[in-house]
């Protein structure tokens, strides 16, 4: 059995990871700081698939707990990295925080992996690095902008420092550019779960229609798009999550065909705020009480995803449909009362 370490293991998208990479066969060590995320996510992972995985609580941007890990750990062969500070608001506020946790854990992490001949890499990246791209579809083609984050800057940063260290070593990387994931696991055993207020939309939504939360902020009604609030492309964490799974036996398929490679992991289709409020109103019964409110430092117009490279070197595509997501996330919101 293939041992699989998966940093940020018990966050959203890392913890719909970790039951795919089991479904498919995969031995799975979990490293997550609990800065972010729950303990409680490793029970909902062991009972969805009936296996539980190795769980280590470790900060990476400890070397000397690096250092340890990988002593006693000797048999990975491949590393899905998704530990880190992910909310655009927050990292304009708090931009050291994000260039200290999201750069120094991964030059740490690729510093031991390679000393210890690890060298199957999968980047957790993201579409803000793109900035707002010039022509829509997004192709992995286009240029990066200024960021307009420091979240977005760390992913920039993230794949230069990957991109570079492929050149002079025998590390094998692919970054997933991921547009916005939402929805829940069908068990609604795992789902979003974030620790505070919601910096994303889809946990601000359900937990409004739960009454946890007043009012939905709309932040901008005055984007020049079709309704004046801005697009995203909002795909189903179980179809990024199996994206990841299918990046990886690239991978260990020696499939790749340079040795640091970008994909789009998206749907391909954008969405209005006002749209995924008014399906979410459809899927759910429920009457969001919402407010547009002015526009949110660091946010784009708009950003989809044209995923034909994906889909073709990877035999992967998005297959759930926007309805489909937001049903998923207010059924795990309903789990969670």
């Amino acid at each position: 059995m293939k041992r699989i370490l998966v940093t940020g293991g018990l966050g959203f998208i890392g913890s719909h990871t970790v039951v795919e990479l089991q479904n498919e066969g995969f031995e799975v060590i979990i490293i997550d700081d609990l800065s972010n995320s729950s303990i409680d996510v490793l029970e909902g992972i062991t009972s969805i698939t009936g296996k539980k995985p190795i769980f280590e609580k470790l900060d990476l941007k400890d070397q000397s707990a690096i250092q340890q890990f990988f002593k006693n750990y000797t048999d990975i062969q491949g590393i899905i990295h998704f530990a880190a500070s992910k909310a655009v608001g927050e990292s304009v506020q708090k931009p050291l925080l994000y260039y200290h946790n999201n750069i120094s854990s991964l030059v740490y992490l690729l510093e031991e992996m390679l000393k210890n001949r690890v060298n199957n890499f999968i980047f957790s990246s993201s579409c803000t690095v793109y900035g707002q791209a010039d022509v829509m579809p997004i192709t992995e083609n286009a240029p990066f902008k200024t960021a307009e984050s420091p979240y977005g800057n760390t992913k920039q940063i993230g794949e230069e420092i990957i991109a570079d260290t492929s050149k002079t070593t025998n590390l094998e990387a692919i970054a997933l550019r991921y547009f916005n994931p939402i929805g829940a696991h069908s068990t609604a055993k795992i789902g979003e779960l974030p620790i505070g207020i919601p910096q994303n939309l889809i946990p601000f939504v359900t937990q409004t229609a739960a009454g946890i939360r007043e009012q939905l902020s709309v932040f901008g009604g005055d984007y020049p798009t079709a309704d004046g609030t801005a697009i995203r492309d909002y795909i189903h964490v179980v179809d990024l999550a199996k994206a990841h799974v299918a990046a990886l036996n690239r991978l260990l398929d020696k499939k790749n065909k340079q040795s640091f490679e970008v994909f789009n992991i998206g749907t391909g289709k954008g969405s209005s705020v006002l749209e995924v409020i008014n399906a979410f109103e459809k899927v759910s019964g429920q009457q969001l009480n919402y407010k547009i409110v002015d526009r949110r430092e660091g946010d784009i117009i708009e950003a989809y995803a044209d995923t034909s490279l994906a889909n073709k070197e990877l035999g992967w595509k998005a297959n759930s449909t926007l309805e489909e997501a937001l049903a998923s996330a207010w059924k795990w919101q309903l789990a969670l009362k």
